[in-house]
């Protein structure tokens, strides 16, 4: 795939003021209000037991030095993504950080991207009316159904059950954008891709949209009584 879907101009989507509060993510809607992040509400109610114990496990600077290295890589493989969809010229530079971005960026072109024949939004902020927000990497038509798209890098492939929060995170925002816009969407995709190149996609499914709704609006509730 050489070239990027075409966009298509669909919604007038509005911009959000990102407002870091007491280490949360904090976004301003049009109308003044003040709500988290869908990332901050995750994070906030998500059960941290095997996260501990895996710090336990490795050290404690060893984990922080794996966190601070697999972000570094999601952001440069984010950015080389974005510049595709966009249009400009991707280039791998000579940085060890960005060649492995670059390629990993291959991989989602190459098994994801091809799939989307629509582009309707890129970095798109979104949010729920006074509740939530949030940013989707892409918004557009995946296999000619409306669709939630995220791009996640990771360091070695994932079982399903480990990334239930991904599941959340396209529910979260599909409620946004159906709110907001007017829209159905119940389908979402995670385009994942490990440091070694193998990749991953994970579906959230029409018929398990509910169920996973449910699930984000008790985190949702959750968080709220904090």
């Amino acid at each position: 795939m050489k070239t990027p879907p075409p966009f298509v101009e669909k919604f007038e989507y509005h911009t959000l003021k990102q407002i870091n509060a007491e280490g949360s993510r904090v976004y301003q809607t049009p109308n003044g209000d003040k709500v988290p992040s869908v990332t901050t509400i995750l994070s906030k109610t998500k059960d941290m037991t095997h996260i501990n114990e895996w710090k336990e496990r490795v050290g404690h600077e060893t984990a922080s030095r794996i966190v601070r290295e697999a972000s570094g890589v999601g952001s440069a493989m984010h950015g080389n993504l974005e510049r595709f969809l966009v249009g400009e010229q991707r280039v791998p530079g000579s940085n060890l950080v960005h060649i492995q971005a670059n390629k990993m960026a291959d991989q989602i072109i190459q098994n994801a991207l091809v799939n989307v024949t629509e582009i309707w939004g890129i970095e798109q902020a979104l949010y729920f009316p006074g509740l939530y927000s949030g940013t989707a990497d892409l918004v557009g038509v995946y296999k000619d159904q409306p669709a939630i798209m995220d791009f996640k890098q990771t360091n070695k492939p994932k079982k399903k059950e480990w990334v239930e929060d991904y599941y959340l995170q396209l529910v979260a925002y599909a409620e946004a954008h159906n709110e907001v816009y007017g829209t159905k969407i119940r389908e979402g995709h995670i385009f994942m891709c490990s440091r070694d190149l193998n990749y991953q996609q994970f579906d959230l499914e029409p018929s398990h949209y509910d169920y996973w709704l449910d699930k984000w609006l008790s985190r949702v509730g959750k968080f709220y009584k904090l």
